[in-house]
């Protein structure tokens, strides 16, 4: 087991590692929408769903994978109102065979979040 830090994600506010590989599996942790610099969230659900996944390209790639090697990906929202806005958001960012989904609506996200985005991939 190994575990992957990048200073091109926001950095773990708890004791949890950014990612974890095993094998040939990366298993990133939720990746929040905030800044990696500032920790500053992006404002609003489309800034925000950008933010949350290109957090998680840049850990991938730190991980020595990409985006195009997810299998599995788990998306948290504050509101399932958002759902349309992110699928279209989504969908900038993998391609086809597309990896295998969750989404799921919750209550609250650390820091006031309105996303949070988890994924699975293949080194």
């Amino acid at each position: 087991m190994k575990q992957i830090s990048t200073q091109k994600a926001p950095a773990a506010i708890g004791p949890y590692s950014q990612a974890i590989v095993i094998g040939n599996l990366v298993f990133c942790s939720g990746q929040l929408p905030a800044d990696p610099e500032t920790g500053d969230l992006a404002v609003g659900i489309e800034a925000q769903a950008h933010q949350a996944l290109t957090n998680v390209k840049n850990l991938l790639e730190a991980a020595g994978t990409s985006i195009d090697n997810v299998v599995k990906t788990t998306v948290f929202l504050a509101d399932m109102g958002d759902f349309a806005t992110v699928n279209g958001i989504y969908a900038q960012y993998f391609t086809e065979p597309y990896p295998a989904r969750s989404a799921v609506a919750v209550k609250t996200l650390p820091k006031g979040a309105l996303i949070e985005v988890e994924v699975i991939a293949e080194k």
